[in-house]
């Protein structure tokens, strides 16, 4: 594998003394129209005791130039270049070259509010022994400058999130709101760089199920971006490797199916605010309820508006829906 780190301007005159309490991993292919805002939506942060290390996975396009441009706007900022290996991959790398005690990772699509760093702090050092934390999450449409706006938020676990919780509707959602301690994240092993979907999702569920504590901030700190061409939309690879995931913990056949029903929600509620095929959304809500109706109507509220909402979609035109659900 040829890599090369590529130094960058020092345009902060206290950055280089000040050693981050946080490293900021940013995995990048193939995202420079959304890599600016993603970057500073980091840099404007409450808390600047951070780093950020940006792996650009072999993209084909000008990110690494935007990125090389940024970095020599902003000396927090280190560029690594490499041959394409993977999103886990470079995750795992961007840890083994962090400085700090937390590492925080931002997909290079999605967004923070300004105090999502200092929030997170706060946590940790409030509860040193935390192994992990997250947030709520806004999502938004695929042209959104910022969280303002967003017609949908996460819901936050009342208590610390259990394996089922996370191997159900995992309530962290994505790598984009996860700040995790690094030495937790070298206890478990990192991302599992064999899996393609899902595999923050095993992240947390590996973490939870060998002891680390993860626990939520009630506010909305993460813009996740819905992008018709990212990887995030292929949803039967997602539902691929969810299953692969399940096979990992959950041997009895009630129990899958209990926790695919509350997936097949998931999925549902995804095409929904994606603007994706009312079809489609359907055939999720058809699977959950014949998988199991009384897990896919849990907390009621959410299992009938979920079924509510697939029933009006097609009356909805595509940005219509997008602007309801997303």
């Amino acid at each position: 594998m040829i890599m090369s780190d590529f130094p960058v301007a020092r345009s902060h005159a206290d950055a280089s003394v000040i050693r981050p309490e946080i490293s900021v991993i940013i995995p990048v292919y193939n995202t420079a129209g959304t890599l600016p805002a993603t970057i500073r939506s980091v840099c404007e942060q409450t808390f600047g005791a951070f780093e950020i290390i940006a792996i650009d996975d072999g993209s084909t396009d000008n990110s690494l130039a935007v990125l090389l441009g940024l970095a020599a706007e902003d000396s927090r900022i280190r560029v690594i270049s490499r041959r394409n290996a993977g999103v886990s991959s470079a995750r795992n790398m961007g840890v083994d070259m962090a400085s700090a005690p937390l590492v925080a990772f931002l997909d290079a699509d999605d967004l923070w509010a300004r105090n999502k760093l200092a929030s997170h702090i706060a946590l940790h050092r409030d509860e040193p022994a935390l192994a992990a934390s997250y947030a709520r999450i806004a999502f938004i449409a695929e042209d959104a400058e910022g969280l303002e706006g967003a017609r949908t938020v996460s819901s936050l676990s009342p208590q610390p999130p259990r394996l089922a919780d996370v191997l159900g509707e995992n309530p962290v959602c994505t790598a984009s709101n996860l700040v995790v301690r690094r030495d937790w994240f070298l206890r478990v092993g990192g991302f599992d760089e064999r899996l393609t979907f899902a595999e923050d999702q095993e992240f947390v569920a590996r973490l939870v199920s060998q002891g680390g504590k993860v626990d939520g901030i009630d506010g909305v700190l993460t813009g996740y971006r819905f992008s018709p061409d990212g990887l995030s939309m292929d949803l039967a690879k997602m539902h691929a490797g969810w299953r692969i995931l399940v096979d990992r913990y959950i041997e009895d056949a009630a129990s899958r199916a209990a926790l695919e029903a509350l997936y097949c929600r998931y999925l549902a509620r995804r095409v929904l605010r994606s603007g994706g095929r009312p079809v489609r959304a359907l055939r999720y809500v058809m699977d959950g309820l014949r998988l199991d109706a009384r897990s896919f109507l849990a907390e009621r509220r959410r299992g009938l508006s979920t079924v509510a909402a697939v029933l009006v979609a097609p009356l909805l035109t595509a940005t219509m829906r997008r602007r309801l659900f997303a």
